[in-house]
């Protein structure tokens, strides 16, 4: 995305100083207004009051910034396109959109107390491998969230559902051993309740909150499937329970994918009541599911791929579809499909762009449940424009 040429307006009831060019510091009250707009190319060290923002507020540049200070700066618009992160050692709220250009916003892990939070009305755009939260994000007030959390120049977003909206939910990816992470405590992957296999060494999310959730994580090659299980339907979801200090399984669904990528869904569980959850081999038999075609959809009007067909639709007119992104979160669904509503459109209400411009290209799973003959059917789909 081109970035505009930004101005800074400040609004100032309070003191300002800035020193040796290297920080704002804020000890008084700041305010952006509805066509105001703020970059910051130095840190900011926020003691004052700097919460009733409008506008745009953008962190910018090419060397390393930090967000410190004893309050969190709340802003309406944020962006970030800084190829050398920002580092938030206090945390940071958003109250409306926060676009992911370069860069990612950075907290410690051994902070839990530093944060970008999204307020009840936010949510974000363009969250990438080049671009995201490589740490904590906490939501608030939100009912349904995907978390733009990730490490070491991958994207490992985790999809929360919940049955009822969040106070606070928190969550952030460990690319990292449980055996013997660097922060939290040491979680044995050979304790564990019955049923489940070989638990992953490569990677594992925290989350917290109170509201009973389902959950979708993905794995990708970097998760090294291959050594949990030898095929996508037997990978489940295991969390470290605390009350009995043991791994426990959280599956409620088949994994989707192959062993090179896919996602899993959980059962309804309270997040607060596991330390850290990450993926799992199962040793319980697998429901039957075929794995069908992959398909190309080019939706340009040519009258070639403009819309997703699958043959196998002609075996159960009761039927469900289901199409999801690469992290798992469901873009599409449509209750007694005929070969022709999916275009490269979303039908959900949690996408994080614009239904109306069409999903982006990429790679699509997708799900098929046949009623009428008790068959389920995924496969792939690539989306081109």
């Amino acid at each position: 995305m081109k970035i505009t040429q930004l101005f800074i307006l400040f609004f100032v009831l309070g003191t300002i100083g800035v020193k040796a060019q290297s920080a704002l510091r804020n000890t008084g009250t700041i305010q952006i207004h509805d066509a105001g707009k703020m970059g910051f190319h130095i840190n900011l060290i926020n003691d004052g009051s700097f919460d009733e923002n409008r506008g745009l507020t953008g962190f910018y540049g090419d060397l390393p910034l930090n967000v410190s200070g004893a309050f969190a700066a709340t802003f309406f618009n944020l962006e970030i396109a800084n190829p050398d992160n920002v580092t938030l050692t206090t945390s940071l709220n958003n109250s409306n959109n926060t676009n992911f250009i370069t860069g990612n916003f950075e907290t410690p892990r051994d902070q839990i107390d530093s944060f970008l939070n999204f307020l009840p009305n936010a949510n974000y755009s363009d969250s990438a491998d080049i671009s995201m939260v490589d740490g904590y994000v906490t939501v608030n007030g939100q009912q349904n969230f995907t978390f733009p959390v990730g490490n070491q120049g991958q994207l490992r977003q985790l999809v929360l559902q919940s049955t009822a909206e969040n106070s606070l939910a928190k969550c952030a990816y460990f690319f990292e051993d449980p055996n013997n992470p660097s922060t939290l405590g040491i979680f044995n992957t050979g304790t564990k309740e019955n049923g489940i296999g070989t638990i992953s060494t490569k990677e594992f999310w925290r989350l917290e909150g109170s509201v009973p959730s389902t959950i979708r994580i993905s794995w990708n090659e970097r998760s090294a499937i291959a050594s949990l299980a030898n095929q996508a339907s037997d990978i489940g979801i295991v969390g470290w329970q605390k009350s009995t200090s043991q791994w426990v399984s959280l599956s409620g669904a088949n994994g989707v994918g192959d062993l090179s990528q896919g996602f899993v869904s959980s059962s309804s569980f309270i997040p607060d009541d596991y330390e850290i959850i990450t993926l799992a081999g199962s040793l319980e038999q697998p429901s039957e599911i075929i794995s069908t075609d992959n398909y190309l959809i080019t939706p340009n009007g040519d009258g070639i791929n403009d819309a997703l067909e699958i043959p196998e639709i002609a075996l159960s007119p009761n039927n469900s579809l289901y199409i999801f992104d690469r992290f798992g979160l469901k873009v599409f669904e449509f209750k007694n499909y005929t070969n022709t509503e999916f275009t490269g459109f979303s039908t959900t209400d949690n996408t994080v762009f614009g239904k109306e411009k069409g999903l982006p290209k990429g790679v699509y799973f997708y799900v098929i449940t046949l009623e009428d003959i008790g068959l389920e059917f995924q496969g792939f789909l690539f989306l081109s424009r």
